[in-house]
């Protein structure tokens, strides 16, 4: 019984390991240099069917806008590494450049220069971009009011047939929409409406990144729920029973 156990266990991982073999967005998902707090947050964040259903290929030249801390960096990079290009469009963070800096695998991550609030928009050669990503940070611009213009750059920097995937926390749209979104969340028809100022048509929407408990209505905003816990320990297990956002995944072409 123990060998017949043995075998079997040596088996799946073997399955495993031929699966992300062959599924290269799959192994940049399970790759090792990603940190472990990113990890731990891989099931309310979802990072393999989001970019699965952007459409993403290892093979494509991707932007991403205001990569942060670099969650998503971690996986984009090693799977854009061999055979396409990412732009980190940043702006001029000490921590992301040192962080790209640290391991051989974002080695071939350009960092582009972008900063709304100073009119810095460079974020990749025009037209030569498949795909512009972004993840929670349409309410950022809106509080800036540059939300408009990033999106028009977005537009610029794609090919024709180019996609624009967002990411962001969602306001329902029964509620008043805050033009600078305080709380952190906003509407999909904002959202939607900068995306086709810029000259986008929305081609997708996915419930992916959806959470029906969160009812966007919390004292400090989405930095209430976690990984934030805007109010520390104060109904902590509450908030941590509703998780992570509730989050709009669009995709839009440029035509």
């Amino acid at each position: 019984m123990k060998i017949w156990l043995t075998a079997t266990f040596a088996a799946a991982v073997a399955t495993g390991a031929h699966a992300q073999a062959a599924d290269p967005l799959k192994a940049a998902v399970a790759a090792e240099h990603r940190s472990v707090g990113n990890v731990a947050r891989d099931p309310a964040r979802h990072p393999y069917e989001t970019l699965s259903f952007f459409g993403i290929k290892p093979t494509d030249t991707v932007v991403e806008l205001s990569p942060g801390g670099g969650w998503y960096t971690e996986i984009l990079a090693p799977y854009l590494r061999e055979r396409g290009q990412l732009y980190a469009a940043d702006g001029g963070s000490a921590r992301f450049k040192a962080k790209m800096e640290s391991l051989g695998v974002y080695g071939k991550v350009t960092i582009t220069s972008f900063n709304p609030g100073k009119g810095q928009f460079d974020i990749a050669p025009p037209g030569s971009a498949d795909m512009v990503l972004t993840f929670r940070n349409v309410h950022n611009w809106m509080n800036g009011g540059t939300a408009q213009a990033v999106f028009d750059a977005a537009f610029k920097a794609l090919k024709p047939g180019g996609m624009l995937g967002v990411e962001e926390h969602r306001l329902p749209a029964s509620r008043t929409q805050d033009p600078k979104a305080g709380s952190g969340y906003v509407q999909e028809a904002v959202v939607i409406k900068f995306a086709e100022n810029a000259g986008f048509k929305l081609a997708g929407r996915s419930e992916v990144n959806a959470n029906p408990k969160d009812t966007a209505d919390h004292p400090d905003g989405v930095w209430t729920l976690p990984p934030t816990y805007a109010l520390k320990d104060k109904d902590r297990a509450k908030y941590q029973a509703i998780g992570e956002s509730d989050r709009m995944t669009l995709k839009f072409v440029k035509p």
